[in-house]
């Protein structure tokens, strides 16, 4: 089973990789990074890591047997107690409920090490896989919004539930 590690420098290739590999696979249902993502990414991983550092997100990589980047989690907007969550699995490591076991072990992480009370998320209504882990793993919905264009829902979770 993949393990969900804080992000650091000595992933950036394996992150590099998971990111180009399934740039084409995420753009089909979230917002697409962009070419200056890829051109900057050694500028833009630094940049993540003192804004973790500095306690501002918590950035962390599912990485799997083979020391192979399988998916990402994001803690994102951290403030007074609060987060905004992302994630994204592998096109080849998807529908094996990874995605579940990754955002259940985020809560965890968010309320006993960095302290957080409740997380917040959003994702398009033609997001079904997303829809399910968050139905999963806790978070209700607590309102429509429009995301790229595209009818979407927000999500809480309370953490001291």
């Amino acid at each position: 089973m993949p393990e969900l590690q804080r992000l650091r420098l000595d992933h950036a290739r394996e992150l590099f990789s998971f990111e180009r590999e399934n740039r084409s696979y995420f753009a089909a249902s979230i917002p697409d990074r962009g070419d200056a993502f890829f051109a900057r990414f050694d500028d833009r991983l630094r940049a993540l890591l003192a804004e973790q550092d500095d306690g501002m997100g918590h950035f962390h990589v599912l990485v799997d047997e083979d020391k192979a980047v399988v998916g990402r989690l994001n803690l994102v907007d951290v403030a007074d107690g609060t987060a905004e969550l992302g994630y994204r699995i592998a096109r080849r490591a998807a529908g094996r409920g990874l995605a579940t076991a990754a955002v259940r072990s985020a809560c965890q992480l968010a309320r006993t090490d960095y302290g957080l009370r409740e997380l917040r998320a959003q994702t398009t209504l033609d997001n079904e896989a997303s829809l399910a882990v968050l139905a999963r793993t806790g978070f209700r919905p607590v309102g429509d919004m429009t995301l790229d264009g595209r009818p979407g829902r927000r999500f809480l979770r309370n953490l001291d539930a």
